[in-house]
């Protein structure tokens, strides 16, 4: 049981996530779940529909709804698989890869312009080793 300081710690800081979330969501124009696709195929490169509703912890037929939209705004394309005639690959297209930089860009953009307008050069620096722990937090 965590002692009564890091559930507080706990409950602070998981309102101040969700509302960063929150905030940061509203420069987003494209949907979460289709962001959540394009990245993983530009981090991981080409997958089967399968192996993305693995990696998104989603039913293959969310995910199949999910490629078809990415597909009709050109955002990935498929091709065959190399190995397993029955199966198909989907990838990024350039279009994809050129909407995914540009919802990075506005995400990060407004939130480096937070950071230098909202905190001091202190602030920063502990901001900046907090984000390690949040990561390694994360991860656990």
């Amino acid at each position: 049981m965590p002692t009564s300081e890091a559930a507080v710690i706990a409950a602070e800081l998981r309102t101040a996530m969700g509302k960063l979330t929150r905030r940061v969501k509203h420069e987003d124009r494209i949907p979460l779940g289709q962001v959540a696709v394009l990245g993983a195929l530009d981090r991981d490169g080409a997958m089967t529909t399968s192996d993305l509703a693995a990696d998104q912890r989603v039913r293959p037929q969310s995910m199949a709804r999910a490629v078809g939209l990415l597909m009709e705004q050109n955002l990935i394309t498929r091709r065959a698989h190399p190995t397993d005639g029955r199966k198909s690959l989907v990838e990024l297209s350039d279009e994809g890869r050129a909407a995914l930089e540009a919802e990075r860009g506005r995400r990060v953009g407004w939130l480096a312009q937070a950071i230098e307008d909202e905190l001091t050069d202190e602030e920063r620096a502990l901001l900046a080793r907090s984000a390690a722990l949040l990561d390694r937090l994360a991860t656990r």
